[in-house]
């Protein structure tokens, strides 16, 4: 029986050797800095027309260090609006902002007010009947 107990708290003591300890404690902070990587160069552009009268555009490129472009898009007023401009990491962005154009605010359609088309039916009860006045009060 002692054998058994003996091989029984071995077991248990290389079970409990074998459970995975740190070797110190989670560290906790500041994740470590990441370092600017470098850019990529590339260049593209689209255009928008369409018959619901959306009219923009936006063209930009870069050489990695440098960005520039620009893009329009035609506002409610009649005028377009076009921003040219370049960033990079020293100046920032850089917006040259233009107008093309007369802004003109037509006046107001008049409102569409049709003819109602519901007509209220007819009272379908009988009119009221008209009651005697009421016997004067005793007290009065």
């Amino acid at each position: 029986m002692s054998a058994k107990l003996i091989l029984v708290v071995g077991a248990l003591a290389a079970v409990a050797s074998a459970v995975p300890r740190p070797d110190s404690p989670p560290v906790y902070g500041a994740p470590p800095p990441t370092y600017k990587q470098p850019g990529m160069p590339f260049d593209f552009s689209y255009a928008v027309r369409d018959y619901s009268g959306n009219d923009y555009a936006h063209a930009q490129t870069s050489d990695g260090h440098v960005t520039s472009g620009s893009y329009s898009v035609a506002l409610p007023d009649g005028r377009t609006e076009i921003v040219e401009f370049t960033a990079d990491h020293d100046n920032g962005y850089v917006a040259n902002v233009a107008y093309e154009g007369e802004a003109s605010y037509p006046a107001p359609a008049p409102s569409y007010h049709p003819a109602p088309s519901y007509h209220a039916p007819a009272p379908s009860y009988p009119p009221p009947t008209s009651y005697p006045p009421p016997p004067p009060h005793p007290h009065q």
